[in-house]
């Protein structure tokens, strides 16, 4: 007996060139998580990076002069807020000496106090300011902020003294009489005083900005890498 000869039943169609058939949606683009870069400039976050370094610099240099001209206001402060030394003259065999009326008197630890809680304050002001003008911060800013309360400090300290009594004590004596109380001239005994602003400044500036400042998006939460969205 042979068996009817049946025809083998028809191959599956395949596709030209051995390719498998179109999706019906029609080809995707790559996902985020599957090689393919995300986009930096759509839901990610990356497209706003901030200023470029140069822009950061000129805000800097901006900073620093605008703190250090503020430094007129802390000096004519000083000249008038802090407390006065008084000095007495006297003749002795012909000539002038000056000496302190109050030798145990602490009106020269109140001239240098007067100056650093002067200065604190306006570090602390000068860095709100600065981080309500410009929150997202930066290291040019904080480094300009600091520069600039140095320069500002220094030409408080001077214009103080400028603003202040006579430096010439003697000829203050002989024009005021012996034995009549006069002010010493101001002086800052502790320089380390001329960095409160530049601590302040920096230190308020960099809390401010770690808590109120921007925050960066993280890239693991924005599905950029690792396992895909579902």
């Amino acid at each position: 007996m042979t068996a009817p000869l049946t025809p083998p039943p028809p191959p599956h169609e395949q596709p030209p060139h051995g390719g498998w058939p179109p999706s019906p949606a029609g080809p995707s683009p790559a996902a985020p998580g599957y090689g393919a870069p995300a986009p930096r400039d759509v839901g990610y976050g990356y497209g706003q990076d901030g200023p470029g370094m140069k822009t950061e610099v000129r805000e800097a240099a901006v900073v620093t002069v605008a703190v250090a001209l503020s430094g007129l206001l802390l000096g004519v402060l000083w000249a008038w807020l802090a407390p006065r030394v008084p000095l007495v003259g006297d003749v002795v065999d012909k000539s002038w000496v000056v000496y302190l009326k109050d030798t145990e008197g602490e009106q020269a630890i109140g001239v240098d106090g007067t100056f650093a809680l002067l200065a604190l304050a306006f570090g602390v002001v000068s860095a709100f300011v600065v981080f309500l003008v410009r929150r997202r911060g930066g290291v040019p800013l904080v480094v300009g902020l600091a520069v600039g309360g140095l320069l500002g400090s220094l030409l408080a300290w001077r214009l103080g003294i400028w603003l202040g009594p006579e430096q010439d004590v003697v000829a203050h004596a002989k024009d005021v009489g012996k034995g009549v109380a006069f002010s010493a001239p101001l002086e800052l005994g502790a320089k380390g005083a001329l960095l409160a602003w530049s601590l302040a400044g920096a230190v308020v500036h960099l809390g401010l900005t770690a808590l109120f400042g921007p925050r960066d998006p993280d890239p693991y939460q924005q599905g950029s890498y690792g396992a895909p969205q579902t």
